[in-house]
């Protein structure tokens, strides 16, 4: 696939998360594809849709925004603001109902066939921990 194929794939998976279709997103990710965690531990596709699943649970109204996509080669990179309702309880914190904001970037390394075989992510949840009351504010 070419680098402008697969950015084309990860904007699809943006619109699916945006419609709240998980499965859709996994639908892109090769049956063997690994996520790989900030601490650099693995983690396989599957595990991830429960994940997502989870997300949409605590944030039903979820929005992305992809700011910057970059293809080069088998790889796109993207800078997202997530936007949504805390409405379910997220990480050991009840619903709060307040709206939230955080950013993240991802990688995704694609195959020949556009399917995403390994992912990595880096989330700045500051901005939603400190709406949730667990960041102080100013810090």
């Amino acid at each position: 696939m070419s680098p402008q194929e697969n950015k084309a794939h990860a904007l699809r998976m943006v619109d699916a998360w945006n419609r709240g279709d998980p499965d859709a997103v996994i639908a892109y990710w090769a049956p063997d594809a690994v996520h790989y965690d900030e601490d650099g531990s693995r983690m396989p596709a599957d595990r991830i849709a429960d994940i997502m699943r989870g997300t949409l649970d605590s944030f039903p109204d979820l929005r992305l925004e992809a700011r910057s996509v970059v293809a080069e080669g088998d790889r796109v990179m993207l800078r997202i603001t997530a936007t949504a309702t805390h409405r379910g309880d997220f990480m050991g914190v009840p619903a709060t109902h307040a709206p939230v904001t955080w950013h993240y970037l991802e990688e995704l390394l694609f195959d020949e066939q556009g399917r995403v075989t390994a992912h990595w992510d880096v989330m700045n949840f500051a901005p939603l921990y400190r709406v949730l009351g667990q960041i102080p504010d100013g810090l």
